[in-house]
């Protein structure tokens, strides 16, 4: 297992570079540990190494993803995202555990919640719909990942017009929330729901904004037609 490790961590230096180093720093207000590799080298490695230990048990394999995860370097990050969604089709309700944990312990920033959300956590919400109210409790966490998390974590789910009531009433425990990229990750969530439900996220909206922070209601209305943008952003 170590030297599946060492060889991520080897062919990531070969593909390092000082200047995409530099260039993903920009990307983030908080400080970031970057080999500065190109993402699309990032998935590359990913896919090859997954290759080689695709026989491994789920359980070997999350022990992996924990290894990077406790780097805290982004890349190595990136590619437990990749293989934790990899095992997609293993998934058993347990998973939940180690999941949670990786949100609390090691995101650190908005790219590594979203990979991680988006994909693992949101694909395992549609497989286990019973942890949706779990996710709820997240809006609570002190850590502003785990607020992050619980919005971003139904991206997909939203995009399928999924879990609505549920998404509505996690936009309003978080519809206060003072962090930046809190509001973001709601106002994302809210958007792509408004893919399947635009007049009802419309209206969520207009019934709130004259509290709802502009950051967020910018990120609801996004793909909203003009004229419900303009009423949206409205002062009241």
């Amino acid at each position: 297992m170590a030297d599946n490790v060492e060889l991520v961590r080897q062919l990531l230096s070969e593909k390092s570079d000082e200047k995409t180093k530099v260039s993903g720093e920009r990307f983030f207000k908080e400080t970031v540990r970057l080999y500065g590799v190109r993402a699309v080298d990032v998935r590359k490695i990913a896919s090859s190494t997954f290759k080689q230990i695709a026989r491994l048990s789920k359980h070997e394999i999350f022990d992996f993803c924990e290894q990077l995860w406790q780097s805290q370097i982004m890349e190595e990050a990136m590619i437990a995202c990749h293989w934790s969604y990899a095992l997609r089709k293993q998934y058993a309700p347990e998973d939940f555990t180690t999941f949670e944990c990786w949100v609390n312990r090691y995101v650190s920033n908005w790219a590594t919640c979203d990979t991680l959300c988006n994909h693992t956590i949101g694909t395992f919400l549609e497989r286990f719909p019973e942890f949706v109210e779990t996710m709820k409790t997240w809006c609570l966490s002190e850590n502003r990942w785990v607020r992050r998390a619980s919005a971003v974590s139904f991206i997909l789910p939203a995009k399928k017009g999924l879990f609505k009531e549920n998404l509505f009433d996690i936009a309003d425990r978080l519809l206060l929330d003072g962090d930046d990229l809190v509001q973001k990750g709601y106002g994302w969530m809210l958007k792509e729901l408004a893919e399947a439900y635009e007049e009802e996220v419309y209206q969520f909206i207009l019934k709130r904004r004259a509290v709802m922070p502009r950051t967020a209601l910018r990120y609801a209305i996004e793909k909203m037609p003009a004229e419900k943008k303009r009423e949206a952003m409205k002062k009241v």
